[in-house]
């Protein structure tokens, strides 16, 4: 077959919106963006897309097109039609009215007319699109990846966000960057795609960058679904910090309306989440011009365990789990690379070459990642209990004492953040599996029991922000339990107005040292 690519072509599941903004074009230039207007210039509408589709009664698909709802036709094949359509037995042409007409294939006057009625546009553009991913031979491997640990950074992450400049990180936003890293640093292969030359050959396009797309779901005002696909170009060569905002940014542009067609251009792999919405696993449709499709199912504890009670999993040490599939080009990807490629994956998200450290680290969180740990539960489970019932209550001494240690207190930066050894939970055998545990908490936010997650949140927003406290050499123990009363698990958010004038004091109190050193040089 002869290469024959149309201006859409780079644009790959978003040549529908082309389209759809041309027809908006068409009847009014100035109704579409400059960006738009510049794009069709000199467009030239594809003929066969704007041809209705009439030649057979198509099955109800959704956006995502799933494997097996078209019937595979040859591309570039005109559409065909049946001349009549039978007559249902049960209903009489003659007395077949208007109403009547679109259900039974039976005009007013008796006639007998085509069932269903024509896809035009952008409708018909993604029925070209669904039967053009036809021709593409895949496969897809699957995975389930645990997601505890993704878990419990992205909480740290968040939690340091709030308290500082804002903004959040989701699941998405971690997982799409392990698959850049995995495509750019392990598994290239998943970033070529397929070609025929101009000979009909068979070539390979090995792509020198990731252009990430990103399957965004979006709600019509009529309430219709339908789906942009923009594009995080160049991803590999950004940093987290640099993905997220790449990320958000193409985000508001979907919601505002303002993408552009360089925003839609340049995909080599798509990312898909129908996980947001409770999908288990899927197996998208993989379009031409990409070698490989990620869809990331729903995060959630195994099926089995849906109705068990949430101490009893803690106890028992259960993961949270995702489905991660990779739908790829067979013709240019085996099996066992996209099955390495899942496995890259799987180990960037349990910890694997600091990914969470770097990721922290271009966030500026001052803290180290939280690391994978397996579970530890011996078989005689009451003594193994009643010794991290002690570790437990070492933690919280060694917080009140040494939690100055690993506070925020370097507005430079200028060194990388670091666990003090006894403020680890590793040092005493507690794991990430002990966070969702109960456990004694001697009175700490005036609790009697606190899940060990809980108790270091209060802990480390107590003795570990941006101010350090150091007391328990103090020999009067009800100053130290005044001390703990007045930090631990109180709110410590400052109104602006309180702030201010604390700032105006700070100012005040400045000044004042500064003339008593002038004034009085060398007193004390």
């Amino acid at each position: 077959m002869a290469d024959s690519h149309t201006p859409t072509d780079a644009l790959g599941p978003n040549a529908w919106l082309v389209d759809e903004k041309y027809e908006q074009f068409l009847a009014d230039p100035n109704s579409v963006s400059e960006s738009w207007q510049d794009f069709f210039a000199d467009y030239q509408r594809d003929s066969d897309v704007t041809a209705s589709v009439t030649d057979k009664s198509l099955p109800a698909t959704g956006r995502t097109g799933e494997t097996g709802q078209l019937p595979a036709v040859k591309p570039g094949s005109p559409p065909t039609a049946p001349a009549t359509a039978p007559t249902p037995a049960s209903v009489p042409a003659a007395k077949a009215g208007p109403a009547e007409a679109k259900s039974t294939g039976i005009s007013a006057d008796g006639t007998a007319e085509i069932p269903g009625e024509p896809l035009r546009g952008a409708a018909a553009r993604i029925v070209a699109n669904m039967e053009a991913s036809l021709g593409v031979p895949t496969a897809t491997s699957f995975r389930e990846v645990p997601a505890k640990l993704l878990e419990v950074n992205r909480r740290v992450i968040n939690g340091y966000l709030t308290r500082t400049r804002g903004g959040k990180v989701s699941f998405t936003h971690l997982i799409g960057y392990a698959i850049v890293r995995a495509v750019a640093d392990s598994v290239p292969v998943m970033n070529n795609s397929y070609l025929e030359g101009p000979d009909g050959k068979p070539r390979v396009v090995r792509h020198p960058n990731v252009g990430l797309g990103l399957a965004v779901d979006v709600e019509k005002k009529d309430g219709s679904r339908t789906l942009f696909v923009p594009v995080i170009r160049d991803a590999d060569t950004l940093d987290f910090r640099g993905f997220w905002g790449a990320y958000e940014d193409l985000i508001r542009k979907v919601r505002s309306n303002k993408l552009t067609p360089d925003d839609f251009a340049g995909a080599t792999i798509t990312l898909t989440n129908p996980g947001t919405i409770g999908t288990v696993q899927s197996v998208p449709r993989l379009m031409q011009g990409q070698g490989a499709i990620i869809g990331v199912g729903r995060l959630d504890y195994p099926a089995a365990f849906a109705g068990s009670d949430p101490e009893a999993l803690a106890e028992f040490g259960l993961s949270k789990v995702m489905t991660v599939t990779s739908t790829y080009d067979h013709r240019i990807i085996q099996g066992a690379e996209s099955g390495l490629f899942l496995k890259r994956i799987q180990e960037l998200l349990m910890g694997s070459d600091d990914f969470y450290g770097k990721i922290f680290r271009s966030l500026g969180v001052p803290y180290e990642a939280v690391k994978w740990l397996p579970d530890e539960n011996p078989r005689d489970r009451e003594q193994a209990r009643l010794e991290k019932q002690v570790s437990v209550q070492t933690l919280i001494d060694q917080h009140r004492m040494r939690g100055h240690l690993i506070a925020d207190l370097d507005p430079l930066a200028w060194k990388e953040p670091h666990m003090h050894s006894e403020l680890d939970p590793a040092t005493y055998g507690l794991t990430i599996w002990d966070l969702e545990r109960e456990f004694l908490a001697g009175n700490v936010a005036g609790s009697d029991r606190m899940k060990l997650g809980d108790l270091l949140h209060v802990l480390r927003n107590a003795y570990c922000r941006t101010i350090g406290i150091e007391y328990m050499h103090i020999s009067e123990p009800e100053q130290k339990e005044w001390i703990q009363r007045h930090v631990e698990g109180v709110d410590d958010r400052i109104e602006p107005e309180e702030q201010r004038h604390i700032l105006g004091r700070l100012n005040a109190a400045e000044a004042f040292e500064k003339f008593l050193a002038t004034k009085y040089v060398g007193q004390k």
